[in-house]
């Protein structure tokens, strides 16, 4: 009989760690990446460095890696993209901006936002095509995640475009495992 109850105990006992950890997901919209966000989450908690996006693809501020930053973006229809954006951009009630990028190390960068909008990485006048992407609809720290493959030591724009505010929340971190 006491085998019995120890064995109904032990079986009680081994759903709760899972049933726990399934309820912290739920409860936790921004949980549910399907990569390791943990530094993407950890610099959306921390304060974010003000900065205010070019409007065209000239001259724009530089941002660097693991680091959050507070972007304001100008209204669309005065934006100049001089390479077009990989999904054409609702000019009326939307906000672009372009920032540079120039990274130390050649691997997977990720671009997260806390909003949705559109993400392009230009290089040499060209889109460099996302390698993965995902968005959790009820997060918005952070809400969006680009990931590309990029080239060290060279000159890329990061063009933002058909945001529903005029400011953003953007950090770019090289991806786990390169």
């Amino acid at each position: 009989m006491r085998l019995l109850i120890l064995v109904a105990l032990l079986t009680c006992a081994v759903p709760l760690p899972a049933f726990s950890q399934k309820n912290t997901v739920a409860a936790d919209p921004c949980a549910r990446y399907k990569w390791d966000v943990t530094r993407e989450r950890a610099l959306f908690a921390a304060p974010a460095t003000p900065i205010t996006a070019a409007k065209d693809g000239r001259s724009p501020p530089r941002l660097a890696t693991d680091r959050a930053y507070r972007v304001e973006l100008a209204p669309a229809a005065q934006v100049v993209f001089p390479t077009a954006p990989g999904k054409a951009p609702l000019p009326e009630g939307t906000y672009s901006g372009f920032l540079a990028l120039k990274l130390p190390v050649t691997g997977n960068y990720r671009v997260a936002a806390d909003l949705p909008m559109w993400m392009d990485v230009v290089a040499d006048s060209r889109l460099v095509p996302a390698s993965d992407y995902e968005g959790q609809h009820d997060c918005d720290a952070p809400r969006k995640i680009v990931q590309f493959a990029l080239k060290a030591n060279k000159p890329l724009i990061l063009q933002l475009s058909g945001a529903s505010e005029s400011a953003v929340k953007i950090a770019i971190v090289r991806a786990s495992g390169d």
